[in-house]
């Protein structure tokens, strides 16, 4: 499988990012089940390659969002587990800390996670507000010169790992996000659930949590679109952490066809397999080339990607990689089905990407309304 046309430099990192998770990721892949993959972040950091996208000023590669996209999929074709941690890094609560945060708050949180030595989770869902996120019920008062925080938080991933969330909630004005850290004051954390990806999910109060200005990130209704219009990018991302499952799985999956030998020759030599083979590739591939496009038109026009183009990349990205990791299971049979098998592993971690950053059904929503307003012909620009 190929990735597009690339400069010198970009091939440069695909090179040395690829040969760094073959040597030093893949013994531990598929066994973070539960576990956070610090020293592989750590490893990164000390190559230089976590933070690509940020800064340098921050500690960061001062490069852009489509290195980063390279990143996540040379290490994803590896290790998914390490690959999902520096999709959170580059694409999710990090970035926008970067493009919302105070200069106090960016230099406070983005050194430590490019160093690989923190996180910083997401907090959106509560109880009764998922895709509808104006149903929010957690707010932030305005006293002296901060803010109360009040409410419920919960399915946030991975805050045992985190120190801090960016966290949505109510102002007075309409919705915003802050960051809040776990260790403040009125933070309890609730409850931990394990999903069937073996990530650690929370819920968790806010009980006269005091934040300052300074950890505000966007309030008010036309900034807060503008913090909806960013979150093109984490969805951005999580279409290439599908593609790096899907050709993961891809990848092992026709390995294993060319060596599983059933009736005195290769399964991968008869066509009921071979055809399939062939589906799988031809998914990926348009799979990869949407997700390329939505980011490659987006930093030419030095903007967030098109809300359009982000649903189509994502959605698509989604339900491909179901399709993947299903017919990879089917090709390896009962080997496949056991616990414990990367097959397996990968199956379950796939499930998640037609849910997180934004369901399938929200995104046919935003394509269905999109392509109403008159703008479907900009997909062929």
């Amino acid at each position: 499988m190929s990735t597009p046309t690339l400069t010198d430099e970009q091939q440069m990192i695909v090179d040395a990012v690829t040969e760094l998770a073959e040597t030093e990721f893949a013994d531990t892949a598929f066994t973070w089940e539960g576990d956070f993959p610090w020293e592989n972040l750590q490893l990164l950091a000390d190559r230089g390659f976590l933070g690509i996208n940020f800064p340098t000023a921050y500690g960061g590669g001062g490069l852009s969002e489509f290195e980063a996209m390279l990143l996540v999929e040379s290490i994803g074709r590896v290790c998914p587990d390490t690959a999902m941690a520096v999709m959170s890094t580059h694409f999710v609560a990090p970035r926008a800390i970067y493009m919302f945060g105070s200069e106090a708050a960016k230099s406070r949180y983005l050194p430590p996670v490019i160093e690989g030595d923190e996180q910083i989770a997401i907090a959106i869902s509560e109880p009764q507000a998922g895709s509808d996120v104006a149903a929010m019920t957690t707010t932030a008062e305005a006293e002296g010169d901060g803010y109360v925080l009040d409410g419920e938080k919960t399915w946030v991933t991975d805050v045992p790992y985190c120190t801090a969330a960016v966290t949505w909630v109510q102002f007075e004005d309409g919705l915003g996000t802050v960051v809040v850290d776990f260790d403040d004051p009125g933070v309890e954390i609730a409850e931990h659930h394990t999903n069937m990806a073996g990530k650690t999910q929370t819920q968790y109060y806010l009980n006269d949590v005091r934040i300052d200005e300074d950890d505000v990130l966007v309030r008010g209704r036309s900034a807060f679109k503008e913090q909806l219009n960013a979150l093109n990018w984490e969805r951005v991302g999580g279409a290439v952490l599908a593609n790096s499952t899907a050709l993961c799985a891809f990848e092992r999956t026709l390995e294993y066809a060319q060596d599983r030998t059933q009736f005195d020759q290769p399964i991968g030599e008869f066509q009921g397999i071979q055809w399939k083979l062939a589906d799988m590739a031809t998914q990926i591939e348009a799979s990869r080339a949407l997700t390329y496009r939505t980011a490659q038109r987006a930093l030419a026009n030095d903007r967030v990607p098109d809300r359009l183009d982000t649903s189509l990349a994502k959605l698509f990205a989604a339900e491909m990689v179901d399709d993947i990791v299903d017919e990879a299971l089917q090709i390896h049979g009962a080997n496949g089905f056991q616990q414990g098998h990367p097959i397996e592993y990968l199956y379950r971690r796939a499930r998640a990407r037609r849910i997180a950053g934004g369901t399938a059904e929200i995104q046919r929503n935003t394509i269905a309304e999109t392509i109403t307003d008159d703008r479907f012909d900009g997909l062929a620009q």
